[in-house]
Order: structure tokens, then sequence, then C-alpha cells
């Protein structure tokens, strides 16, 4: 088992995002999870990324607040608890459009190894 603590988690910039602080929770360590990354996106008001796609699927559960994922002209907001998979090569975006903090956590694999 590798136990990481909150206090530990290591800030990360993710493309295309504005007013967000990424966390990375496990993943890209020793002993840590061999299929995927996890980690903590904490959305200021007005903050997303997009739109763009990724060749691999993501899956976003929110924590706190509200966050607006757009998908194919569909317009969904998720509320805390909720949760999606954005399938691979999807074009998402994804906003705060509300007053307070969104924060979600995000399970992405990990890119494919090129040798």
């Amino acid at each position: 088992m590798l136990v990481k603590r909150f206090a530990d988690a290591q800030p990360y910039q993710a493309p295309n995002h504005h007013g967000v602080v990424g966390l990375r929770l496990q993943g890209f360590e020793p002993g840590g999870p061999v299929n995927q990354w996890v980690g903590l996106s904490r959305f200021d008001p007005g903050g997303g990324a997009g739109p763009d796609s990724t060749p691999f699927e993501k899956v976003y559960v929110v924590l706190e607040g509200e966050l607006t994922v757009r998908v194919g002209g569909v317009e969904t907001v998720l509320s805390k608890w909720d949760s999606c998979t954005i399938a691979p090569d999807e074009v998402r975006e994804i906003i705060n459009a509300s007053d307070g903090v969104c924060a979600i956590i995000v399970v992405i694999p990990y890119p494919p190894v090129t040798t």
C-alpha cells in the first residue's frame, strides 16, 4: 500500500486550463497506481479548460460546487458527488460558471508508452 498525505501532493499545470490549481494525489511515483493517476483540481469562479480532447478517457467526480461540462453542443451541470466519463478523443469544455469554488477528482490513465 502506498499512502500519500494531502500535504505531500505535488502541484501540476494541466495544458489549456485557466483559473485552476491542480494537485497530483496519486500516480507517477514508485509503488503508486500502475494504470492511472488521480488528481484534484480546484476551479475558481470562471476557471475552466478546453475546448480540447485527449486520446484517452477521463473521469471527473465533483467534490464541491458545480462544474459545467460541454460536449457535442450539450451543456451539463454537475453538482456535488455527480460524476462523468469523457470518452477518448471526445472534445469537451469545462467551466466553473458559479460564484463559488468547484473541486473535482480527476482520474486519467497514464499516457501510452512509446518505444
